[in-house]
């Protein structure tokens, strides 16, 4: 069973040894953990953990530890803001794509899901190149949306690299090699929205893997 815990601490060292003990002494398993800094001298770190059965005996043992000033128990991420598809690239083509993809996310999160769209626009291979590459390292992110008219280079590299970790890629079809080394090629950056929802969503019809290197 999936729990959450934000607790506030005194910001002094060894504080978060003794939280992953608590942890690790009930069995839990942690499957994300972010600081948050707010106003000194205190600092809240959040953790989403596996265990099976209630956390009660966690949260007792968090409020034993001498630095926790404050401890909530909280729904995990994936109940809130679910899967998550991130859009990168020029401007005008990621606000389009984002048109797509958020109307359709809003058809499905009435339906139950819970799809949210985030996006960034980027110019520059290195900068795109590192932003493919850090995608990975966000959240529950399970597509990447890439929408300009020219990719090439070192940003093909990371989105070869990203998709052997397991990240479908969807690239509007542009000039550069990028399209080649994506999934699925969309002409239409509303159309490439909507399809990248559809990836994702458990309550669509829509496999990614029988359209991969297909170009729409």
């Amino acid at each position: 069973m999936e729990h959450a815990v934000l607790i506030t601490v005194k910001d002094q060292p060894g504080t978060f040894y003794q939280l992953v003990r608590i942890l690790t002494e009930h069995g839990a398993n942690i499957s994300y953990v972010d600081i948050i800094h707010s106003a000194a001298p205190e600092v809240q770190i959040y953790f989403e953990y596996d265990l099976a059965g209630g956390s009660a005996g966690v949260v007792a043992g968090f409020r034993e530890i001498a630095n926790v000033v404050h401890v909530e128990t909280a729904p995990p991420f994936s109940k809130i803001y679910g899967k998550r598809i991130i859009i990168m690239g020029g401007g005008a083509q990621v606000a389009q794509v984002a048109v797509g993809a958020v109307s359709e996310a809003d058809r499905h999160n009435i339906r139950g899901e819970k799809i949210s769209v985030d996006t960034i626009p980027l110019v520059g291979e290195k900068e795109l190149a590192a932003a493919v590459r850090a995608v990975v390292r966000l959240p529950r992110v399970r597509l990447l949306v890439l929408a300009g008219s020219l990719m090439g280079g070192e940003i093909t590299r990371a989105v070869e690299e990203v998709r052997q970790k397991g990240l479908a890629v969807i690239s509007l079809n542009m000039a550069g090699s990028v399209p080649d080394a994506a999934d699925l090629v969309v002409s239409d950056p509303v159309q490439a929205g909507v399809m990248a929802v559809m990836a994702v969503a458990d309550t669509a019809k829509f496999t990614l893997l029988r359209q991969q290197k297909k170009r729409y």
